[in-house]
């Protein structure tokens, strides 16, 4: 497996990570655990070694997942968690990320991941009502006691992440980005290219989308949050096939899968992105670890590009009260 570094931090990692998100969270029936174990030990033996996670997922069962799994691997794998919700009977109700709270979260993430040091502590979300400075402070002090290596953010906007940068570097931010969700480059690559951080795509696969394994007729169960989702509607899905298409024709001339061609083509973008695609299913990790191998020419990314410019993405990326959320 190929390594990438994130940024100027020093943190080198697989250039294809793991987002375990959906082991037991989101996506309908979660895994059996020792299914889910069995998975995540199975995708470190492939080479990944870079591995995300949060409290939030389950909430806390995904976290308690991930460190009985990693836990015979600890000193070959990154992990990466995250703070900022406050969670109430087993729900998100609303973001948190007073400094007190940070530390409560972290000593509870410890112990659930089963190490003694967090590698990539990220804000979940941007907590309008605390200064971005005061969290960025209390990472801070949490690294310089070893409870933490790097700091990350997610979903912050280009402002937030310079001044939490002023305060303790950030050493990665965690967005949605793919060929359906292009903002990031509008500001945040720009940003992250002068400031030396790395960025970590999430949803690289567009939520399975960009695989091709999902048409117009797909329909998703109740408990699977694509099934609210504008981007899933049959409307939306039948419009943006036409990415779809685009990919399986780029693979269909490189010998490779579309979910290959998706995350080459995020590869390619700069040496400093690593996507983290989440799959219950161990065939998925090889095939998303071939996307590494994948040379995509400047005139494959012009033909990509020239072509994806004419599509027009149907649907946005969350329902409108989970868009309010995120810091962009």
């Amino acid at each position: 497996m190929k390594k990438r570094q994130l940024g100027n931090s020093g943190l080198t990692v697989s250039a294809i990570g793991f987002g375990c998100m959906g082991l037991n969270f989101s996506y309908g029936h979660p895994m059996e655990k020792k299914d889910a174990i069995a998975l995540l030990r199975g995708a470190v033996e492939q080479g990944i070694t870079f591995f995300d996670t949060a409290e939030m997922y389950g909430p806390y069962t995904n976290e308690e997942i991930v460190g009985e799994a990693l836990a015979p691997f600890r000193n070959d794998v990154v992990i990466a968690t995250k703070f900022g919700f406050d969670i109430q009977d087993g729900k998100m109700a609303g973001v948190n990320s007073k400094p007190a709270h940070i530390r409560e979260v972290v000593e509870s993430s410890l112990k659930r991941l089963n190490t003694g040091v967090i590698d990539l502590l990220y804000q979940h979300r941007v907590d309008p009502n605390v200064p971005i400075e005061d969290v960025a402070g209390t990472v801070k002090d949490l690294i310089v006691e070893g409870k933490v290596k790097h700091f990350g953010l997610s979903e912050a906007g280009v402002q937030t992440i310079r001044k939490a940068h002023a305060v303790q570097p950030v050493t990665a931010l965690q967005s949605e980005y793919s060929l359906w969700t292009r903002k990031p480059e509008e500001e945040a690559i720009p940003a992250l290219e002068e400031l030396g951080i790395g960025f970590v795509p999430f949803s690289p696969l567009g939520r399975g989308f960009l695989t091709g394994k999902i048409s117009a007729d797909t329909k998703f169960e109740s408990h699977d949050f694509r099934s609210n989702n504008p981007r899933f509607q049959p409307d939306a899905m039948k419009a943006n096939l036409a990415l779809v298409e685009l990919l399986d024709k780029v693979a269909a001339a490189k010998g490779a899968t579309t979910a290959q061609i998706a995350l080459g083509w995020l590869l390619a973008q700069k040496p400093w992105i690593i996507p983290i695609p989440g799959t219950t299913k161990l065939d998925r990790v090889k095939e998303n670890i071939g996307a590494a191998t994948i040379e995509l020419t400047a005139d494959d990314l012009e033909q990509i590009e020239n072509a994806a410019s004419q599509i027009k993405v149907a649907g946005n990326r969350y329902p409108e009260s989970v868009e309010k959320m995120t810091g962009l």
